[in-house]
């Protein structure tokens, strides 16, 4: 039986737009976006740009005071360092939870990564490395990990986009991102721990992961 596919909302299709060209940092950190340019350029009405806006402010990638425009959020260096600061507990504790497990979703958003064209935005990259975190967050089962990983998520997306010059190479990322799986497949705990402490000191600590 075919299902047929509901078309896609401008707000949707806005809001993926707006969201690839944050995470690929071609709308950098601190940029204002005007309702009535956004608007024009996109051809929409102001009450989509409004309503998309708030989209993207719920997920943590645009900020909004009283009478001013939404701007890019941006991700100062001490918001990096407390970001870590929390992440690293949460990863840990993943960690450990999952060592000598394999998470099938985990694999498969690897997978996908290594599948995506190299010319392909990094904001898909930043998509499908997200979905493997996720995935292992959501695999050890408990619901207020995956509320306090997801509290997270926005400032982590918007970190992973200054990590994109880090990462000419994509297939190192790649490379990085196996042997964390590996690691946590094939335990013991302290051995997934040590590999999660390495994954988060090679990228968060000089750059980011």
């Amino acid at each position: 039986m075919t299902v047929p596919l509901r078309p896609v909302s401008a707000v949707t299709a806005l809001a993926e737009e707006l969201r690839r060209r944050i995470l690929s940092g071609e709308i950098p950190p601190g940029t204002a976006l005007p309702e009535q340019e956004l608007a024009a350029a996109y051809g929409v009405a102001r009450p989509t740009v409004r309503e998309t806006l708030a989209v993207l402010v719920h997920e943590g990638l645009l900020r909004r005071e009283r009478n001013r425009s939404a701007q890019v959020v941006e991700v100062t260096g001490a918001d990096l360092d407390d970001l870590m600061f929390v992440r690293r507990p949460l990863e840990d504790l993943t960690a450990v939870s999952l060592a000598g497990r394999r998470v099938a979703e985990a694999d498969e958003a690897l997978a996908r990564m290594a599948a995506l064209p190299p010319d392909a935005p990094w904001s898909e990259v930043v998509a499908e490395h997200m979905a493997l975190h996720q995935a292992l967050v959501v695999a050890v089962g408990s619901p207020r990990l995956e509320r306090l990983y997801t509290v997270l998520a926005a400032e982590t997306r918007l970190g992973l986009v200054r990590l994109r010059d880090s990462y000419p190479d994509r297939d190192v990322l790649v490379a990085e991102h196996r042997e964390l799986l590996d690691a946590i497949g094939a335990g013991p705990a302290e051995a997934a721990r040590r590999a999660v402490a390495a994954h988060l000191d090679h990228g968060w600590g000089g750059d980011l992961p």
